[in-house]
């Protein structure tokens, strides 16, 4: 009976430990992304998005970017992980309510940075956030 005992309690144990470090790693924040140009033709170049000053330094919730539509609603959370946006939305073409995949970065990005005029977001010019195409 003791042995059952405690071979359950290290099971438990055991699935609580990487219970943890799934939601540890889940909540680390990469410190910089490329978002990287998925288009036939295309005239700028990459963005590196310094996620860690976003999410840290400026504040923006991760649900902001992050998203998981259900009926409308934004149901995203931390524990649901992160898709790469191309997942749902293609270079290409428009896919049901999901736009393409640049205006869907446009829409995102830009919107976010126009409402920020003035506070030391680039919005106006592609070059504040695009890098020279090479």
């Amino acid at each position: 009976m003791k042995k059952g005992f405690l071979l359950l309690t290290l099971a438990l144990f055991v699935v609580l430990v990487f219970l943890s470090v799934d939601v540890i790693t889940a909540t680390q924040v990469r410190e910089t992304i490329m978002i990287a140009n998925r288009y036939k033709k295309y005239e700028k170049g990459p963005v590196t998005l310094s996620h860690q000053k976003h999410a840290e330094d400026y504040k923006v919730a991760c649900n902001e970017c992050h998203h998981e539509y259900k009926d409308g609603k934004n149901v995203w959370n931390e524990m649901m992980g992160v898709k790469r946006c191309r997942e749902c939305h293609d270079a290409e073409k428009k896919q049901g309510n999901a736009d393409k995949l640049n205006l869907a970065y446009h829409k995102q990005c830009h919107t976010c940075h126009k409402e920020l005029k003035g506070k030391e977001a680039p919005w106006e010019k592609c070059e504040g956030c695009h890098a020279k195409k090479k």
